[in-house]
């Protein structure tokens, strides 16, 4: 977790897709009537292990989009795939969201609902198992899910922090 700092990146850098999430529409009551506003949700990533997580809000669908996608760009974070999955099993907690995503053979697919599936898919993970308990909240599900694929650590980074060699880590 200390190593989130390092993992930030320069959107400039990279080749983004972005991935609309959720649009919702919402209503101002005012003297003169209702006044219609969006909020737009959105994932971005290069497909590569690069994902990151906006909220854009606007009068205007296209803008509030645009917005977002802005704002995802400034929140890039880094993680390790291998061979298509995640290294190793592991949790994510944001607000009353929770996510638990294990890594899958390959052929498996991205198995894993709403949210948590769309940020999955555009950070370029092909096989996971991916599972989203408490909140279904589609903020506090991104965020979650997010929070998880930060905290992945590869068996390079494993075995470097212990001082040991990989092939000592895989002995025993």
């Amino acid at each position: 977790m200390a190593n989130n700092k390092n993992q930030r990146i320069k959107a400039a850098d990279q080749e983004l897709k972005e991935k609309l999430v959720s649009l919702n529409r919402v209503a101002k009551v005012t003297k003169g009537g209702r006044t219609f506003s969006f909020s737009a949700l959105v994932v971005v990533g290069d497909g590569k292990g690069t994902v990151g997580h906006g909220l854009g809000k606007a009068r205007d669908v296209q803008e509030s989009i645009a917005k977002a996608v802005d704002d995802a760009k400034k929140s890039l974070i880094r993680f390790p795939i291998i061979k298509g999955t995640i290294p190793h099993e592991q949790k994510g907690k944001y607000g009353a969201g929770k996510v638990m995503m294990k890594p899958a053979s390959d052929g498996t697919g991205v198995i894993a609902g709403g949210a948590m599936r769309a940020v999955l898919e555009i950070s370029g993970i092909q096989n996971v198992l991916g599972k989203s308990q408490g909140s279904s909240n589609p903020h506090n599900v991104i965020k979650a899910t997010i929070d998880a694929l930060s905290k992945l650590r590869s068996p390079q980074q494993v075995a470097k922090t212990r001082g040991i060699s990989l092939e000592k880590l895989f002995e025993g």
